[in-house]
């Protein structure tokens, strides 16, 4: 099982190098073999066998982990990390795999080495290998990420001007993302009575996870890695330590701060009074706040990134639901508009009515938070997903439709209808 997910991912990377954009400097660009290869359809059904056979390996894991139980449980959870740590190794040098947002990051941490606000002009103002690979769409445009990736990035631009070594470097923070999570999910999982082990597996072991968050080195890996350990650290370490490390996720992208709602939640005794629930959220949102302001006075970057927070939604992909609404009905932005309104009506629902004080309840809000705003925003990749997938995972979704299967369905009027049972008859004697 190790072995044949390990040689999918080695498909996926030589299939990448094969069929991904690649600086025109690159060494691998230039080799004869290489561009022979590039040429043909070989890379992509490399990249085809490398999904289909991870997905598999994936699917044989998840049943070898619902299996444990007892003591087995933490040697499953063991495998499912053995497996992630195995599967990943051939991705991290590779290209970015199905975007080019990797590349993008690659040059605006070096925008940012070089004293040029990612905030204020976008990679075109640069020259050289780190923008050739970039995707023309975002050259001119600022970045919508926080100043936590900006950040790393600038330090990785400080060490190399390489492209493709940057990218490897941005993969590495992503990886902390995925460190974080198998630290955290088995610890949500035990929250809320679901396998640590399956959750583990469907979380760090997934092909999403894999090619999307390693492969494409997104920065919501990190994200979402920062706003489970936001929930763990609320419950082990005290509200304000969470809210610290939900400040952190919201500093990568904007929507890991909707955890610093669920930490509020999960600090609370059980059923707080409304005035409660506004101190608290407005305690955690203060030292949230507060962090992000001291990361923008430190690094010279203030709250300049609030200001390119709607690059992504000018881009309309196949995935947004509400986008294609729009086309469909012929009301360009309205349905758009409206799926934000909804988005932001449930998160204030969750604030105030959902319940508090219980760890299961939290994951659970964030699983429902997290998961209206891909389903219903401006602009959806499948990547976004990742927002999700780790609360999602962890909730006890399975034993409830067991219990909804199990439980009988008898129609009122025929139980009124139906006559009593005759009586066995007697045996005479």
């Amino acid at each position: 099982m190790l072995t044949r997910g390990f040689v999918g991912s080695l498909c996926l990377l030589v299939g990448g190098v094969l069929t991904a954009v690649l600086p025109r400097s690159a060494w691998l660009a230039g080799q004869p073999e290489v561009v022979h290869l590039r040429a043909t359809g070989v890379g992509s059904v490399l990249v085809v066998v490398g999904l289909v056979v991870l997905t598999v390996e994936w699917l044989s894991l998840c049943r070898h982990a619902a299996a444990s139980r007892g003591d087995a449980v933490a040697e499953a959870v063991g495998l499912v990390r053995h497996a992630t740590l195995v599967w990943c190794a051939p991705l991290v040098v590779a290209p970015p795999l199905f975007s080019l947002d990797g590349w993008a990051y690659a040059a605006q941490g070096m925008l940012w080495h070089l004293g040029i606000s990612p905030y204020e002009h976008g990679p075109g103002v640069l020259q050289g290998p780190v923008v050739e690979a970039v995707d023309p769409r975002w050259l001119f445009t600022p970045t919508p990420y926080g100043p936590v990736p900006v950040v790393l990035g600038a330090l990785a631009a400080g060490l190399t001007g390489n492209p493709w070594i940057l990218v490897v470097a941005h993969r590495a923070f992503a990886l902390s993302g995925l460190a974080l999570l198998a630290w955290a999910v088995p610890r949500l999982a035990s929250w809320t009575g679901v396998n640590p082990a399956l959750a583990s597996a469907l979380v760090l072991a997934s092909p999403l996870v894999l090619v999307h968050g390693v492969g494409g080195l997104h920065n919501d890996l990190l994200m979402v890695g920062l706003m489970a350990a936001a929930l763990v650290v609320a419950a082990e370490r005290g509200w304000w330590a969470g809210a610290l490390v939900g400040g952190l996720a919201a500093g990568v992208k904007v929507p890991g701060g909707l955890v610093c709602i669920a930490v509020a939640l999960l600090s609370l005794p059980a059923a707080a009074t409304l005035a409660q629930r506004f101190r608290r959220l407005a305690a955690v949102g203060v030292v949230a706040g507060g962090l992000l302001l001291v990361l923008g006075a430190l690094t010279g970057l203030g709250l300049g990134w609030l200001h390119g927070l709607s690059v992504p939604a000018h881009l309309v992909t196949p995935y947004t639901l509400t986008a294609r609404l729009d086309a469909s009905l012929g009301a360009p932005g309205v349905v758009r508009a409206l799926g934000t309104v909804v988005s932001a009506a449930a998160v204030v629902a969750v604030a105030w009515r959902w319940r508090t004080g219980d760890r299961a309840g939290a994951v659970g809000a964030v699983a429902l938070m997290t998961s209206v705003a891909v389903l219903l925003g401006p602009v959806v990749q499948p990547w976004y997903l990742l927002w999700a997938v780790p609360f999602v995972a962890v909730l006890p979704l399975g034993a409830r439709l067991r219990r909804v299967r199990a439980r009988p369905v008898r129609s009122p009027r025929r139980a009124r209808s139906d006559p009593p049972p005759s009586p066995a008859p007697s045996s005479g004697g």
